[in-house]
């Protein structure tokens, strides 16, 4: 019998496999460059210096020209002119999405035109000065040869990148506008002043944690955190168990979610009704029933130390324990009946059964409740407002916040404040990102 040698298999590369990571090198090379490119043409526009006397310079008009102009019209002239102007707009976002990234010579030159023609808009649409025109004209041409080169070398296909940033820029730019620049601008002007002019460094984070307003708001942050998520998922939990298929238990949970449907200031109101401290006639409920076997009334409000922060936390417990009930509800309704009915078969008490069967079939729900309150706990203005005004060190971050730039033309101290309230909300965020990034991988 003839034997024959089999010589294992050479694993080769293919070329086409090299030439690909080859060419996405070369794009991210470039991006990158870019990218540096026109950071370093922005840094040069911060510090060149002001003229006297700057002239805008733009195209002629801009979007506040606009605004101005059409402010000034008739109501009945002012409706046509905005439907006319949004008609345009969509019409060429149109074109640019479901055109453009056609096959074509026409195409690839109308991808062209659009890739530099957009960011020069955008840019003399602001109304630079002049002294910045130079340097928004390179900031414009070297956005768009980035764009036009990432979409030249797209592998999906011609105007792959092109479509995917239009569709993408409405909710970019809004995010940019309404999120990130007001974050990066607040982290900036936590280092400055009150004014804003001349920088200071660490004194607004010191001045957080040293003067009476700042450090009382984080200590009483704190004791929110701590406190609320805790027991409003408590009581939520209890409820949701105790009254699960009740009867009567749409009823009785209407009740128990109804001071959820109230906002904040409605709430405070109610309460502060009930903790109404006066001289003579009590008219508060809470010190009527205290005046009325014979003791001496209290203003819940304004003793220190702790008593006012638990008296608000009171009122904001009342307002999430319907959330909390609601949810961990539908979550004890999604656990398998079989689990419970085998665990009772074992002989497991109601207790074990909760613990053992009924707890780790929701702790996701749990997990999501907790954080959730934790989160507005965490962000609370309105009851602080309404009930205390942050008087008798009962203020938070959040109220303190805005009690500084508001009453005391603080920016500095603002900006502190919401920075430290931002670094207390994160970790939060982060975990319940990871969270629901595991369930994902799960299903």
């Amino acid at each position: 019998m003839s034997q024959t040698t089999m010589s294992p298999p050479t694993s080769t590369a293919s070329p086409r496999s090299g030439r690909t990571t080859a060419s996405r090198s070369v794009t991210i090379g470039a991006m990158i460059v870019g990218a540096i490119a026109i950071i370093g043409v922005f840094l040069a526009l911060l510090v060149s210096p002001e003229p006297e006397t700057p002239v805008p310079t733009s195209l002629g008009f801009s979007l506040k020209s606009f605004f101005v102009w059409i402010g000034g019209l008739n109501p009945l002239l002012q409706i046509p002119i905005v439907l006319v102007v949004f008609a345009v707009v969509a019409a060429i976002l149109l074109l640019l999405i479901e055109y453009a990234p056609r096959h074509g010579k026409g195409y690839f030159w109308l991808r062209l035109v659009a890739c530099f023609v957009i960011p020069v808009l955008a840019f003399m649409l602001l109304r630079p000065y002049q002294n910045s025109l130079i340097y928004v004209m390179i900031i414009a041409l070297l956005a768009g040869g980035m764009l036009f080169f990432a979409d030249y070398r797209a592998r999906e296909g011609a105007g792959y990148t092109l479509q995917l940033l239009l569709f993408m820029a409405p909710a970019g730019l809004l995010l940019i506008i309404g999120l990130i620049y007001p974050a990066v601008s607040t982290v900036i002007q936590s280092f400055f002043d009150k004014t804003g002019k001349d920088f200071v460094a660490l004194e607004n984070y010191q001045w957080v944690f040293t003067n009476p307003e700042g450090f009382w708001s984080v200590i009483n942050t704190l004791i929110w955190a701590l406190i609320a998520p805790i027991v409003s998922t408590v009581f939520g939990l209890a409820y949701a168990v105790f009254i699960d298929r009740a009867r009567g238990e749409k009823l009785l949970k209407v009740f128990v979610f109804m001071p959820f449907a109230i906002s904040f200031v409605g709430a405070g109101i109610i309460w502060k009704f009930i903790y109404d401290y006066r001289q003579g006639d009590q008219i508060g409920l809470l010190n009527a029933i205290v005046t009325m076997f014979g003791g001496k009334p209290i203003g819940w409000l304004d003793t220190t130390p702790l008593v006012n922060t638990i008296c608000l936390l009171i009122v904001f417990i009342w307002t999430q324990t319907g959330f909390a009930m609601v949810i961990l509800s539908a979550a004890i309704k999604a656990v398998p009946t079989e689990q419970i009915e085998a665990a009772s078969l074992d002989g497991a008490n109601a207790w074990e059964r909760f613990r053992n069967v009924t707890v780790p079939g929701i702790r996701s729900s749990l997990i999501v409740v907790l954080t959730t309150i934790t989160i507005a706990s965490l962000k609370v203005y309105d009851i602080v407002a309404v009930m205390t005004g942050g008087r008798a060190n009962s203020t938070v971050l959040g109220f303190e916040m805005v009690n500084q730039q508001q009453r005391f033309q603080s920016y500095g101290h603002s900006s502190a404040l919401a920075v430290v309230l931002f670094l207390f909300v994160l970790p939060l965020i982060i975990y319940n990102a990871r969270q629901i990034r595991k369930q994902r991988e799960i299903r």
